[in-house]
C-alpha cells in the first residue's frame, strides 16, 4: 500500500496551480484595501505654522503681529496663538485668535533677565476646533535681544 502512495504524482499536480491563484487573489485584495485607505481624506492632517513679525525684538512694550499659515503657507483662521515666557519673561500667558488672514496681534513686553543680553518667547497655536489641523513642531520663537 505504501508503495501505491510513492509512486503516485497526481496529488501535487494542482497544488502549485492553487498556491498561484491564492496569491494573486490575496495581492489584488490587499491592493483594493490599500487604495481604500488612501482614499480616505479624513484621516489626513496638516501641520500649522506661526510666523511672527518681527521675529527679533528688544525687550520693552510692543505689538507683534503672528500669521498662522498651514503646511502649504495658506492662511488660517480661528487658531489661537499662544506666547509664553521661555528665556525671556512676560508677566502673563498671552493669547488670541487669529482673525482674517490667518493674523493675530499680541501686545507683550519681554523681559530679561539679569545679565542676560538675549532670550527667546515659546509661540504656541492651538488649532481651530473640528479641524483637520494639528501643531506637533516646534513653532518659531520671538528673539529678544538687549538694546
Amino acid at each position: 500500500m505504501l508503495e501505491a502512495f510513492q509512486s503516485d504524482t497526481r496529488a501535487i499536480e494542482g497544488l502549485p496551480i492553487r498556491l498561484v491563484i491564492a496569491l494573486v487573489v490575496g495581492v489584488a485584495a490587499m491592493s483594493v484595501m490599500l487604495n481604500m485607505l488612501s482614499g480616505v481624506q479624513g484621516l489626513a492632517t496638516s501641520e500649522l505654522d506661526v510666523k511672527p513679525d518681527p521675529d527679533v525684538v528688544t525687550p520693552g512694550p510692543q505689538d507683534i503681529t503672528f500669521t498662522v499659515v498651514d503646511h502649504e503657507g495658506n492662511p488660517v483662521e480661528g487658531a489661537t496663538v499662544v506666547v509664553k515666557s521661555g528665556t525671556a519673561d512676560i508677566e502673563k500667558v498671552e493669547h488670541k485668535k487669529s482673525g482674517d488672514g490667518g493674523e493675530a496681534t499680541i501686545h507683550l513686553d519681554p523681559e530679561l533677565g539679569p545679565n542676560r543680553e538675549d532670550g527667546t518667547l515659546v509661540v504656541d497655536v492651538k488649532p481651530p476646533a473640528g479641524s483637520s489641523f494639528v501643531d506637533r513642531r516646534d513653532n518659531t520663537e520671538i528673539l529678544v535681544v538687549a538694546k
